[in-house]
């Protein structure tokens, strides 16, 4: 005789994230009987008991789920259990069948463990790899699905009866939770010098901290890869630094003690805390404060800082030490260009070069991931990297899609798998301008296809002929669709917010257009099925092609001869030799080697330029960051649309028609910032901002205007220049005075790492279709 039950399936990221044990407490709390197992879908939980308390464990679910858990999908059925059953019980995890359930980030250790790590009574005082099911490693160490230790990388690690004792307790909050370990039975730390030897060590922390104080560059084994770290206030270390990475100006990130030491070096808002503080840890980027302890050279030319707090517990005992320094460097353990270093052979053979010794560890991380970054704009966190802390976890689309793979872009790369309503974009791939990148792209893409068991029946690849994934995404034995660019990065924003048409300002470095020109300062009328360029920036000559991004003194060159304003800028300090530039301007004029560009970021480029500020780029954005920076010294934390810059601008001419588009003439702003530099009758800052006026200006009347002649009320804002806080909140400030609904990017970044979102919804709607 069977006992009358409940059946309830859950659907989402519920594996990994402590939900057994959540429910098994529920269970007892409302004393039911029945079983909870792991399935390639999710959770399934079979309840007899009172009515009363079935749904009130239901309610439960449904309303106070488990902190880190992410429910999708939620039902329930009649069931029935065997005769006889009683109790609650976990039953070991169904295999077979196609997987779909959501894979969990990668957490940071929570209060609780903190507490242990520096209590010297508990067992675990000063262990740095304790965790619990509220934290710890995830997606970094999983295999395969569904989520239990013999699939991750602790399977070599078999648990210590107080382990085992703590995983079979319900009471204890590692129950089932499967990365836990403990200085008996779990993973240890090794200190090694810079050629690999392992030097033996009572307790290999303090090696590596006595090696920072002296100023020394350590490797550090972490979550999901390796950071080189050295002493932040150490400028002469951070030189060495930069100069073995060949990193002469890419800002640094850094990890503070804790959240008193990040007040003390920069501005930190109600906003920012609660991003620092967050279970994801990502890095935010702060404004500095002057006159701090910190080096100089951390970001030279920038005001800005990315900071972030411990989020392992061997972070947390590193800062313990009253000897480490307050602030470290911690930046990605990886030759410059190429992917993350995370097993301990690689990291020895390739960051020899860089590092005084290493800190190891012996758990093996499975799958690489960089930490992540965001920045507040609007009061609003906005990703500028969307990796450690997010991925894989998916973003819920709005229309189902059939399964799809989105290869992305070739900067900041990232793909997209998508079945169904979510999208899983992976971590960050980076640039894939090298072998040992497409690598990782093509092993990150087999790893998480393979966890997910998604099959794709579609390919999705930008419209570029030369970029790598696109060409990974020929080789598939799949249909294949080609996106264009700035369409994809609308597509990302509506499928963000479910929607289904809007005009489209989008404004980044570069994008392939159906015409065989360069892309990069548009305004697109967008469906998921079709797009209609409506207008654009007049075109400038790109001399070199891709040189001219690397060469920022040859696009003010170029926006120089496009104004007709070569006698006028004499003595302007450019950038580039007599010869060299007169090379150029002769390249131009014969029109070799120079396709044309209505690109935000070239402007920019060209700008920066023409002010003195940057002019070549040793990391890709660099004119325009260090551009954008001088302008808000000038607008000093104000808002755009009340700066007398942009109240010169109301009523002018800054738009019109040509060929059939409506363009903004470039060559006004041009003359009025060479004009006044030459005068110098404003300030290099001024100028700058000057050109973040002009654009609001300039790009939110043409949109304007196309509202009101289409009927489309929505504007969608997105590409890589709209990262620049300056551009994304002097747009909100307009379309708002204009009262237009305007949606940005809050999930995936603006920049081409948010691509692929927009590849995939719609491939998959034109292929639903």
């Amino acid at each position: 005789m069977t006992i009358p039950a409940t059946e309830i399936r859950v659907n989402g990221t519920v594996q990994g994230v402590g939900f057994r044990p959540f429910v098994y407490r529920l269970a007892a709390q409302h004393g039911l009987i029945g079983s909870i197992s792991n399935t390639a879908d999710g959770v399934l939980i079979r309840v007899a008991g009172s009515e009363a308390g079935i749904d009130a464990l239901y309610e439960a679910l449904t309303r106070h789920p488990p902190p880190l858990a992410r429910i999708v999908g939620l039902a329930r059925q009649p069931a029935t259990l065997p005769a006889g059953h009683t109790g609650f019980v976990i039953l070991i995890s169904e295999s077979g069948g196609r997987s779909h359930t959501h894979v969990p980030p990668d957490i940071a250790t929570c209060a609780d463990c903190r507490r242990e790590i520096m209590s010297p009574g508990d067992r675990r005082h000063r262990y740095p790899f304790t965790n619990c099911t509220n934290c710890g490693p995830r997606y970094s160490i999983i295999r395969s699905l569904p989520y239990d230790r013999p699939r991750t990388t602790m399977a070599a690690f078999p648990m210590c009866p107080a382990c085992r004792a703590e995983y079979a307790d319900p009471a204890d909050r590692r129950f089932h939770a499967q990365p836990n370990a403990c200085p008996v039975c779990g993973p240890e730390l090794s200190w090694h010098d810079r050629e690999g030897n392992r030097i033996a060590a009572a307790d290999p922390l303090t090696n590596a901290v006595e090696a920072l104080v002296r100023g020394a560059i350590v490797g550090i084994k972490g979550l999901g890869g390796f950071h080189l770290a050295v002493d932040a206030g150490d400028r002469q270390a951070i030189d060495r630094l930069r100069a073995r990475k060949n990193r002469p100006a890419k800002p640094l990130a850094v990890m503070v003690r804790d959240l008193a030491f990040a007040r003390r070096i920069a501005l930190v808002g109600p906003t920012e805390e609660e991003q620092l503080t967050a279970i994801a840890a990502p890095i935010v980027l702060l404004r500095k404060k002057p006159d701090t302890a910190l080096a100089e050279n951390l970001a030279p030319g920038i005001d800005e800082l990315g900071v972030m707090l411990p989020y392992t517990p061997l972070h947390h005992l590193l800062f313990a030490r009253p000897e480490t320094p307050p602030c470290l460097v911690m930046t990605s353990g990886n030759p410059a260009g190429e992917p993350l270093c995370k097993d301990n052979d690689e990291a020895l053979a390739r960051l020899a070069p860089y590092c005084d010794g290493f800190l190891l560890h012996n758990r093996d991380i499975h799958t690489r991931v960089d930490d992540s970054v965001v920045r507040m704009m609007q009061k609003r966190p906005r990703p500028l990297r969307r990796s450690r802390g997010y991925a894989p976890a998916p973003v819920r689309l709005a229309a189902d899609l059939p399964p799809v793979l989105a290869v992305g872009a070739e900067l900041k790369n990232c793909f997209c798998l998508a079945r169904g309503r979510d999208a899983f974009l992976s971590q960050h791939i980076g640039d894939l301008s090298n072998l040992a990148t497409l690598e990782f792209f093509e092993q990150a893409l087999t790893r998480l296809g393979d966890l997910l068991e998604i099959e794709p029946q579609l390919a999705v690849a930008d419209l570029h002929p030369d970029y790598l994934s696109s060409r990974f995404a020929q080789q598939l034995d799949l249909p294949l669709l080609r996106v264009q660019h700035h369409w994809a990065h609308a597509a990302s924003v509506m499928a963000e917010h479910g929607l289904d048409e809007a005009l489209a300002v989008i404004l980044d470095g570069t994008g392939y257009g159906p015409d065989g020109t360069i892309w990069g300062g548009e305004v697109l009328h967008c469906t998921l099925r079709d797009f209609k360029r409506l207008g654009r920036l007049a075109p400038l000559p790109l001399p070199g092609g891709d040189m001219a991004a690397r060469q920022p003194w040859r696009m003010g060159l170029a926006a120089l001869h496009a104004a007709n304003l070569i006698g006028r800028a004499e003595g302007l300090p450019l950038g580039g030799s007599p010869e060299e530039q007169s090379f150029i301007l002769e390249m131009i004029a014969k029109q070799i080697n120079c396709p044309v560009t209505s690109s935000c970021g070239r402007l920019f480029d060209g700008v920066s330029a023409l002010l003195g500020i940057c002019q070549v780029n040793t990391f890709e954005g660099q004119a325009a960051m260090e551009l954008e920076n001088l302008a808000a010294r000038a607008l000093q934390g104000a808002s755009l649309l009340d700066s007398s810059l942009y109240a010169d601008l109301r009523g002018q001419p800054l738009f019109a028609e040509r060929d059939n588009l409506l363009e903004i003439a470039v060559t006004d702003c041009l003359r009025t910032l060479v004009d006044t530099r030459v005068a110098e009758s404003k300030t290099v800052a001024e100028l700058a901002l000057y050109l973040h006026a002009f654009l609001v200006a300039a790009f939110g009347a043409m949109t304007e205007h196309l509202c009101k002649k289409s009927g489309v009320e929505t504007v969608v804002l997105s590409g890589g220049s709209i990262q620049n806080r300056i551009l994304a909140e002097g747009f909100a400030d307009f379309f708002a005075a204009a009262g237009r609904r305007l949606y940005t990017n809050v999930q995936v970044p603006a920049n081409d790492g948010g691509l692929a979102l927009g590849q995939a919804v719609i491939g998959g709607t034109k292929g639903a279709g």
